[in-house]
């Protein structure tokens, strides 16, 4: 990023007064789920504070989508957990490095926009699987520090206080909005148990709260290849997973404001974000959809809002760490179950019956898969593969011709319809008539186009069965993207082009 670009950033900062407020606002909706989600990974609460302030300031300097907040995510948290609980929390770090390089890669490259091809039902997929796995992580919370469940009187109050924080978070909005619901959940919880000194596991409890912010820290990991292989693949997942999320968020922000972000800057900004992140022992993070949310609905569209929301939280985390004590860990369980709620597409379930059943598959292969390996990237990739595969089967049977015989001339004519590529050169080669066609031979691709290699080699093996029974053929109305690719491989091919100076088609003027 250049200064020019970066000043123009605060530039278009006009209500600052409007934007301070958002930040303050999104900051307390961001500070109850970032220490959940640390909970989740089973990490320190304050890792997920530490995270919170290194990721919404970076990525709001360094990112392409002003109004955008950014911190500990769930989706990466529940991926790392299994790194933390095999390995070491040492290795999350050079994960979360390592995961900043592949972001800062993905950005460099200009892969970012590749997020366009990841369908609507993965999509739905992926965030039912997220939905889940989140729910699903705080079941162990009913469990004694011994490993047993709880039982009685202690279940009872757990119980209670987790309902208690769930229905603040779901009626609290009805009222009003302008204060965050999760926030609001916390404070009733917490004073119900202080004022009825109701025995019930805190966040005191179970991590050890320090004021302050971590200093500067080098992973203290085995520098070998072995030490590589065991972190890599959770960093490339973990990169993955924070990248589908932040995309996703940017275009629902792009949607909302009418305007249009900049993904590879985004992806670059999210990986400054967490190096920095893994050399102060942070977990890594991503765009959050929810808050983002809350900072749109409070006018915060620009860069103060998010500066705001991350200053905000160090303040929180020099001054008020104390407080982070004695809140209940039902408080936070209820509200992960809320946004575990309301993460899960439950329009998808309505409209399953009305899709395609290449989508309806598609989205509950991405679903379970999510689920039972516990890899959210990996279901991801296999949805956009199975999608593209249907895609191609679909697009493979569209490909026919119109023929028609010119008796003044002498030639016969194949008008082909639909796309010419490797899922239809069979389909393809079968049109023809190659023993009782005329002398001339004219393939009309006007309605259609060559795409790749395959369709190529196929056009190469029709003209060569006719040359067999000394049938000549010509192909006509080639747009310039095809004569380009047949240009390309034109020392490996015996194909003869009818030219037509005066034929174009509206998507030439635009090669």
């Amino acid at each position: 990023m250049n200064n020019k670009s970066f000043f123009n950033k605060f530039k278009n900062n006009k209500n600052v007064s409007l934007e301070v407020l958002s930040g303050l606002t999104t900051s307390l909706a961001l500070m109850p789920e970032c220490i959940a989600f640390a909970i989740v990974a089973q990490l320190n609460p304050m890792v997920g504070l530490y995270t919170a302030v290194i990721i919404c300031l970076i990525s709001t300097i360094f990112g392409g989508r002003p109004g955008m907040i950014s911190g500990a995510a769930g989706s990466v948290a529940v991926v790392s957990v299994n790194l933390i609980t095999t390995y070491g929390v040492e290795y999350l770090y050079l994960a979360v490095i390592l995961m900043g390089i592949i972001e800062i890669l993905v950005g460099v490259f200009k892969l970012g926009k590749f997020m366009r091809l990841i369908p609507q039902p993965v999509i739905y997929g992926f965030l039912n699987g997220l939905a889940l796995l989140i729910f699903t992580s705080q079941i162990s919370q009913f469990k004694t520090g011994t490993g047993a469940w709880l039982t009685g009187t202690p279940l009872i109050i757990m119980i209670v206080l987790v309902a208690i924080s769930m229905l603040t978070m779901y009626l609290f909005p009805r009222y009003t909005k302008k204060i965050p619901s999760g926030l609001v959940a916390i404070i009733v919880t917490t004073i119900i148990s202080l004022i009825f000194g109701l025995n019930t596991k805190t966040i005191g409890d179970i991590a050890n709260i320090a004021s302050g912010l971590p200093t500067f820290h080098i992973p203290m990991v085995p520098v070998t290849i072995e030490s590589l292989t065991i972190v890599f693949p959770y960093a490339l997942l973990m990169a993955s997973v924070g990248l589908i999320e932040t995309l996703l968020t940017l275009n629902i922000v792009d949607e909302m404001t009418n305007t249009r972000g900049q993904s590879n800057t985004e992806s670059i900004g999210q990986g400054i974000a967490n190096i920095v992140c893994g050399f102060f022992q942070g977990m890594g993070g991503c765009a959050m959809i929810g808050q983002t949310m809350i900072n749109l609905e409070s006018g915060g569209k620009q860069v103060i809002s998010g500066l705001t929301a991350g200053f905000s939280i160090w303040v929180m985390i020099l001054y008020g760490s104390a407080l982070i004590d004695a809140i209940p860990m039902a408080a936070l369980m209820g509200i992960m179950f809320m946004i575990s709620i309301n993460t899960f597409k439950w329009s998808s379930i309505k409209v399953l019956r009305y899709v395609p059943k290449a989508d309806r598959i598609v989205l509950i292969l991405v679903t379970v898969i999510t689920i039972i390996l516990n890899n959210l990237a990996l279901a991801v990739v296999l949805g956009v593969i199975i999608s593209a595969i249907n895609h191609a089967w679909q697009s493979s049977k569209r490909i026919y011709s119109i023929n028609s015989y010119d008796k003044k001339h002498d030639v016969q004519y194949y008008e082909i319809h639909g796309p010419l590529f490797f899922a239809s050169t069979t389909t393809f080669k079968e049109l023809f008539d190659y023993e009782q066609d005329v002398e001339t031979v004219i393939i009309n691709f006007r309605m259609s186009r060559i795409m790749d290699q395959s369709a190529i080699v196929a056009l190469n093996e029709v003209t060569k069965k006719y040359k067999e029974n000394g049938i000549k053929v010509l192909l006509s109305h080639l747009s310039r993207d095809c004569l380009r690719l047949l240009d390309d491989a034109n020392e490996f091919i015996e194909i003869s082009i009818l030219e037509d100076p005066y034929y174009h088609i509206p998507s030439d003027e635009l090669d």
